[in-house]
């Protein structure tokens, strides 16, 4: 057994969320080199490098796996906004079990489907964060009747617009969740006491709270002070930490018997590149800051769902290929026009068990 001790460092897992119009993706844009998977289409007035807006849960996994296997083409990843990427799970996971919504599952059933499926992804960008790659996770926030079992009564707190075991997966993964609001003053203008009398609100701040409090969700692992202007230069300092610390050696290594030899691992998959897709010597900065993906050749397709046609798009796979594969399961003969396909043999089989379908 090997054991390390002493700071080992690595890449970074911040949450941040907030108030719609905070300034969220600004904020997020100013991490080392992001690239966004922008899941809601909010980064259009950015000059920021991002991903073809997600259509599909596949599409999404697809795009972080992109990242895993290519950790060089940035140094932050922003998965911009939870809450939207959790609603492509929740469509992803109706369109398998063929139901209208999540709740036609039973009590609390369809909840934990979505917790299983909304985990895979945290795991996959847990992959992404060990390469050296900061993770970055937007969210709105919403207000919530909250009740402690020790306390009579219920109050309102600011938390994660998620549903509750996705909230607690996010919050358990992060090692930094930031809460973004207003700070806003209550003032009495009447003289007759804040309880009676007439209040206005002053004030409007931009503020980000670092700690946990009983009206929101909120934590870090670096020491940083409860309550800081809503400013990156308030936590810029941490990834000099980060960098420093990747240079520092264990203290003390020790080790229980010699180290077995390695077992090889399967190789993991590198998906072709093509001439046009090679990354140039000396790239534009201007073009390099967005990844564009080519068009599935130049065939028809015109009637196909964009869910599925955007996973075709990052493939590179053409319809009449995906008539092939559909006939050759036996589904439908390949002359049937993908357009005429069934909306939950799109979206239960096709974009569903895409994986599968690419192979």
């Amino acid at each position: 057994m090997q054991i390390t001790r002493g700071i080992t460092g690595g890449a970074l897992k911040c949450v941040i969320y907030g108030p719609e119009g905070i300034g969220k993706s600004t904020f997020a844009a100013q991490f080392p080199s992001p690239v966004f998977i922008d899941t809601e289409g909010s980064t259009k007035f950015m000059n920021v490098a991002r991903t073809p807006t997600p259509s599909s849960w596949a599409m999404l996994i697809e795009q972080v796996q992109y990242f895993r296997i290519h950790p060089n083409e940035c140094k932050t990843l922003v998965l911009d906004t939870a809450d939207w990427a959790e609603m492509l799970c929740l469509k992803k996971i109706c369109a398998e079990k063929q139901i209208t919504g999540i709740e036609d599952l039973g009590y609390g059933k369809g909840y934990i489907y979505l917790e299983e499926e909304f985990g895979r992804l945290l795991n996959l960008l847990e992959e992404v964060v060990r390469l050296g790659i900061n993770v970055v996770i937007t969210a709105h926030a919403q207000m919530r009747k909250f009740e402690q079992p020790d306390e009579l009564g219920a109050y309102d707190r600011w938390e994660l617009k998620l549903e509750k075991k996705t909230s607690a997966l996010v919050k358990e993964w992060a090692d930094i969740v930031l809460f973004a609001n207003y700070k806003t003053y209550v003032v009495n203008v009447d003289n007759q006491g804040a309880q009676k009398g007439k209040n206005k609100a002053q004030g409007g701040k931009r503020t980000m709270y670092t700690t946990h409090h009983t009206c929101w969700d909120a934590k870090n692992r670096h020491g940083l002070p409860d309550e800081l202007t809503f400013e990156f230069a308030q936590i810029a300092h941490l990834f000099n930490m980060v960098s420093a610390s990747a240079t520092i050696q264990p203290a003390i290594t020790i080790a229980e018997s010699p180290p077995a030899a390695p077992i090889p691992s399967a190789p993991v998959p590198t998906p072709q590149v093509s001439a046009t897709e090679q990354t140039p010597s000396n790239p534009d900065p201007q073009k390099s800051a967005f990844i564009e993906l080519p068009s599935p050749g130049v065939e028809d397709t015109t009637g196909i769902p964009r869910g599925l046609l955007d996973l075709m798009r990052e493939a590179k796979i053409v319809p009449s290929e995906i008539r092939n594969a559909v006939a050759k399961k036996g589904y439908f003969p390949s002359n049937t026009p993908i357009e005429n396909y069934p909306p939950d043999f799109v979206q239960g089989v096709l974009i569903g068990a895409w994986p599968q379908i690419r192979k």
